[in-house]
């Protein structure tokens, strides 16, 4: 049985109306990724915030009856909101409340598989916790009953701050090893020669449903917010040999809790190592260009904006009218057509062709193992035997300072 929500929201003269929309939109998504249903949402229109209650006392009337009406069990604000806020809302209203940060971290709390990714949401909700502990003793002591509850681990948060200060500092040192271990794999990776493609993109834009076209892997795929939140790689191998490795990532959303993208912090960096960047984006969501901002907004902050990078305009099958991108350079699929698959690594190999490098090279039949990494680690356009000579000749494509350049040198 899904528990009957409430949303309630401030419009603010700033706000431009489809922003506010699409954020409402996206809110009531989440709470059905939750597993919640939506019964009512009420906004106000206001000049600023209430400072002691996010909205207005009258309005908060207005809700108060609403909320008996329809039985409502949970309100959630579609902003943060403070300690202070959320005791007052509560105890005015008699319903629990919570807002939109605190259920984002709760869809996360379901999601995480690994131990990094449990660890790194538990981290963000006892960071977004500690500051709102006071006051919420009984509330503390059900955790796990229902959405904006599932908290982390057994801990009786209520003890005391200190524990939470305790356990904040044991998930930090935990979670350093596993950087470190990260950045083992990284350096590795990077010693190996290995070229590194991340996808990215808005939640729910199609990223995993590409990925396992791509890697034909069975990651999960779902039509909900944050289906992926722990980075998968694997090998893929393009039309011309050349083989990369291509990771999932978790997908962008707009206002993601700031506790988020610190303790995701590891898992985002897996972007800012790539070589390039696939830009998933849904070309039937109305929303598209807000997602495109917030997509970029993130890379930016991630210092991963120089970083080459395709975008690519999935769900194609959803379109009804002419489409033309705004990223470019852009490809048009739908993630579920083999040929558009095909069309799409070749595309990859295309932007990589005029980036780098052409060269052309003799290889002595005997030197096997050095055709063999030409052809894994650059794109070959072009191989021949020259019976006289008694050498292959093979050109194509390799990247700036590669090292097999050496190679050509000889």
């Amino acid at each position: 049985m899904s528990e009957p929500i409430l949303i309630i929201a401030v419009k603010k003269p700033e706000h431009q109306d489809n922003r506010f929309q699409s954020s409402l939109d996206e809110l009531v998504s989440l709470c059905e990724t939750a597993g919640g249903q939506v019964a009512e949402v009420i906004t106000q229109n206001r000049q600023r915030i209430h400072p002691a209650y996010y909205i207005g006392e009258g309005k908060m009337n207005e809700i108060k009856h609403m909320a008996e009406e329809l039985q409502i069990e949970l309100i959630i604000s579609n902003d943060e909101l403070s300690p202070g806020q959320l005791r007052n809302l509560s105890d005015h209203i008699g319903v629990r409340v919570i807002d939109r940060s605190q259920l984002i971290l709760d869809i996360f709390a379901q999601r995480a598989r690994t131990k990094e990714g449990k660890l790194q949401v538990e981290l963000a909700q006892l960071e977004y916790l500690l500051p709102r502990l006071h006051g919420q003793g009984t509330e503390m002591s059900r955790l796990g009953a229902g959405i904006g509850t599932r908290g982390p681990g057994e801990t009786k948060l209520e003890t005391d701050q200190r524990h939470i200060r305790q356990r904040i500092v044991d998930i930090k040192r935990r979670l350093k090893a596993v950087v470190q271990q990260r950045e083992q794999y990284r350096k590795r990776r990077r010693t190996n020669e290995i070229f590194q493609i991340a996808v990215v993109g808005y939640t729910n834009a199609g990223k995993s449903t590409l990925f396992n076209q791509l890697t034909n892997s069975g990651s999960l795929v779902e039509d909900q917010l944050f289906a992926t939140l722990d980075p998968l790689t694997r090998k893929i191998q393009l039309p011309s040999g050349f083989q990369t490795l291509l990771t999932d990532t978790v997908g962008f959303i707009q206002d993601l809790p700031t506790s988020l993208v610190a303790s995701f912090k590891s898992t985002l960096e897996e972007v800012t190592e790539a070589d390039f960047i696939l830009h998933v984006a849904d070309a039937a969501n109305p929303d598209m260009e807000q997602h495109h901002k917030t997509v970029n907004r993130l890379l930016r902050d991630l210092e991963a904006d120089n970083i080459p990078m395709l975008t690519v305009y999935n769900k194609k099958d959803l379109l009804e009218d002419d489409f033309i991108g705004i990223n470019h350079p852009n490809i048009t699929i739908s993630a579920l057509e083999d040929a558009d698959i095909t069309r799409l690594l070749l595309k990859i190999e295309s932007i990589l062709k005029d980036a780098w490098e052409w060269y052309q090279v003799q290889v002595l039949p005997d030197q096997g193992k050095t055709l063999n990494r030409l052809k894994r680690k650059t794109i070959i356009t072009g191989q021949s035997f020259q019976e006289i000579q008694n050498e292959y000749i093979v050109e194509g494509f390799m990247r700036e300072n590669h090292p097999l350049k050496s190679l050509m040198k000889e």
